[in-house]
């Protein structure tokens, strides 16, 4: 390991109690990063004047993640975003998984990756100081089949951004859908209306009462999800729209115009105050955004910030909700011998505000 004061580091800042805290630093940003649910608990980077700030919510100890988290910052899996009636079948076979989500499943179920304790490994990669992670997901674990072996690698990059590599190996055919969750807020505070957004993408899956995708490809072209020009989040989220009374503002899947699995630009966000600037890329064919709607100032995190109605939003790269139950989706299904992966990048900049 590196000494904490340098540059282009990993380095364990913490240790004992429910889990370990490492601290990664390169091209003038840092990260500090807990195994309990390979959770981000702090992204400081620079504005455009140099001045560093936190622009991820969450909280300072691991423990706090354990009592109240709407999944801050986590990994997230086996199933990211929504399964129907939490069933699938596979082969023949039914799965019943653990309802958490009215009668969905969300998010891998109630003790899924956001809630679980990782074997930590501080590294130096050829692309920056890295932490990687590893978890052996049982057969069974939360209704899912299969003994699914993941492993998953933060990176922080000489682009300034924040990697994220994920794999997984299988013993059984299952479903994987692995995603991460950090409730951005570019500004350091207040909402993110103001807050510009593109998105690549000129259709959405549009959703029913319980937030499940009908199963159409959406046009985004002449509603209030068509950010294939930049516009303020706040710019049309309260109108009289349909999709977005039935999740309470931005919780949609948009499907991202790039070839299946190529690692391209999912979306940019720019916060014109700061002049922070966040560019999303992935090799998934979708991305959830989600705009903090459920947030409602019963939970008080970093530096007493009370986090309210979207304080900030979440770009999800994914499959699209509900694909096991969905055969016109691009598949989930994983089978032995083959190797799941998947990779995100939240990479930082700035313009003069």
């Amino acid at each position: 390991m590196s000494n904490a004061d340098n540059e282009n580091s990993v380095t364990l800042v913490s240790s004992g109690g429910l889990a370990d805290i490492y601290r990664l630093r390169a091209a003038g940003i840092e990260a500090l990063i807990t195994n309990y649910g390979g959770t981000v608990m702090s992204l400081r980077v620079p504005d455009a004047r140099g001045a560093m700030d936190d622009v991820v919510l969450g909280y300072d100890r691991p423990e706090d993640y354990v009592t109240a988290s709407p999944y801050f910052g986590c990994l997230v899996g086996r199933y990211g975003n929504r399964i129907a009636k939490a069933k699938f079948s596979l082969d023949g076979t039914q799965y019943t998984l653990a309802a958490n989500n009215g009668a969905n499943s969300l998010h891998g179920g109630i003790k899924s990756f956001d809630k679980v304790v990782w074997t930590a490994r501080p590294v130096q990669s050829d692309l920056g100081p890295a932490l990687e992670l590893h978890y052996l997901s049982k057969d069974g674990e939360e209704g899912f089949p299969g003994n699914l072996d993941v492993t998953a690698r933060y990176t922080l990059t000489a682009e300034r951004g924040l990697r994220l590599d994920f794999s997984a190996t299988t013993d059984k055919k299952t479903i994987v859908n692995l995603t991460h969750h950090s409730y951005f807020n570019l500004a350091g505070k207040g909402d993110v209306l103001g807050h510009k957004v593109f998105i690549n993408a000129k259709r959405f899956t549009p959703v029913d009462a319980g937030l499940i995708p009908t199963g159409e490809l959406r046009p985004v072209s002449g509603t209030p999800f068509d950010f294939t020009t930049p516009t303020a989040i706040g710019t049309r989220i309260d109108n009289n729209d349909e999709q977005l009374r039935l999740g309470g503002g931005y919780d949609h899947n948009w499907i991202i115009d790039k070839p299946l699995g190529e690692l391209g630009l999912v979306a940019r966000v720019s916060e014109p105050t700061t002049g922070r600037t966040m560019e999303v890329l992935s090799t998934e064919p979708g991305t959830q955004l989600y705009t903090g709607n459920y947030l409602d100032g019963t939970i008080t995190g970093k530096r007493g910030w009370c986090y309210t109605k979207r304080s900030a939003l979440c770009f999800e790269p994914q499959h699209y909700p509900d694909t096991p139950n969905q055969p016109s989706f691009p598949p989930v299904v994983l089978a032995p011998g083959e190797t799941y992966k998947t990779t995100i990048i939240y990479k930082f900049s700035t313009t003069a505000p």
